[in-house]
């Protein structure tokens, strides 16, 4: 088997690689939005993208940013995570779940915490019972 690495995208070109995996979760948005979005956020609000990768090949992709809020403390959230819908449950999911976890203790984080679309009934069984996530609230949200 191919050996797998995580590596962090920080340059234009790494970023707009990782738009193809992206795109599978996040289906509104075309290549220079995505872009335009990866680095204000990485710019602005500290976000980070890790990619899963094997021989150069990208398997899957997570989008994270500490915060601080007084309901969760210090805490990481996860603002995006998908793989490959060729090579799902292959566990590519929960090793970058689990990268991100020895992140946020390593970098003295308490929690991990993330929303799921209410029609992503795999992805929350997924959560609750492979990687052991609480199911704590409802996330509202109005566009204006």
């Amino acid at each position: 088997m191919n050996e797998l690495t995580i590596k962090e995208l920080q340059t234009h070109d790494e970023i707009v690689k990782a738009y193809p995996i992206m795109k599978q979760l996040r289906t509104h948005l075309d290549e220079v939005t995505y872009l335009e979005l990866v680095c204000e956020a990485q710019e602005k609000d500290r976000y980070q993208l890790f990619a899963l990768q094997s021989e150069g090949e990208i398997l899957a992709v997570i989008g994270f940013k500490p915060m601080i809020t007084l309901y969760y403390g210090r805490f990481i959230w996860i603002c995006d995570l998908v793989t490959d819908t060729t090579k799902r449950s292959s566990g590519y999911g929960e090793k970058l779940l689990t990268y991100v976890h020895k992140w946020a203790k390593g970098n003295g984080y308490e929690s991990v915490a993330l929303s799921s679309g209410l029609q992503r009934t795999e992805a929350h069984r997924f959560y609750e019972e492979k990687m052991e996530y609480d199911k704590v609230s409802y996330v509202f949200k109005k566009d204006l």
